[in-house]
């Protein structure tokens, strides 16, 4: 289920959309406050944050500039709420890395679709299948990957890691990025696990020849990538 930080420091809002996404079928996450909100982002990994303007102490604008700061971070997905619409502070935001900016009052059917679209160019929608050409496909909603239209045996970790994978293609992440955006900060495992789930993947994708998806980036870490390594 696609996770979504909501970020209002007004209980009233804060519960309205929270209700308007549970709806909607997203899993929602709530904070009050900027530096609530990088507690729960750094431990929780959400698909998209909806980030009001106001915030007492850190504001809005500062938080989405401390959230592209960070590597592990910055490709998280931000949609600005505030009541401000002159042009300067949609400049302000669009500069700071926000995605997309809705202006209070909103329709919340407004706010659904503009939430579903940053979601797919961000590749994270959970209505959508994910596919690499016409070979490799994962469905999030039914929680299967298809190789070559069969069905492929993963494990849950596996699973994870491909989704990843598939949402951050021709990238080198070392084993200490892919402990922290696959597994979490908060699972304390050694770093050779990673090699152990990447073997079994490869294992898994090698009856289709695609095990050569997986490359390993030497001194580095690994990459999921279509071209040749």
């Amino acid at each position: 289920m696609t996770t979504i930080l909501v970020v209002e420091d007004e209980l009233a809002v804060r519960e309205l959309l929270a209700a308007t996404l549970v709806g909607a079928g997203y899993q929602v996450l709530e904070a009050a406050s900027g530096s609530e909100a990088q507690r729960l982002v750094s431990d929780d990994d959400p698909a998209l944050i909806l980030l009001d303007w106001m915030l007492p102490g850190m504001s809005g604008l500062e938080f989405a500039k401390w959230l592209k700061r960070d590597e592990r971070l910055c490709e998280i997905p931000v949609i600005m709420l505030t009541a401000r619409d002159e042009e300067n502070f949609k400049v302000q935001g669009l500069d700071a890395g926000v995605d997309d900016y809705v202006t209070k009052p909103f329709s919340t059917r407004e706010l659904l679709a503009r939430i579903k679209a940053v979601l797919r160019r961000a590749g994270s929608d959970s209505s959508e299948l994910i596919r690499v050409g016409n070979r490799l496909e994962m469905d999030l909603v039914q929680h299967r990957v298809l190789a070559d239209d069969q069905p492929l045996s993963v494990g849950p970790t596996e699973f994870k890691l491909l989704h990843f994978f598939l949402t951050h293609q021709e990238r080198v992440y070392s084993r200490a990025q892919l402990l922290d955006l696959v597994w979490g900060r908060n699972v304390y495992i050694e770093e050779r696990t990673v090699d152990v789930h990447i073997r079994r993947l490869r294992k898994a994708l090698e009856p289709y020849a695609l095990e050569n998806l997986v490359q390993t980036v030497r001194g580095v870490g690994y990459r999921f990538s279509v071209r040749p390594s």
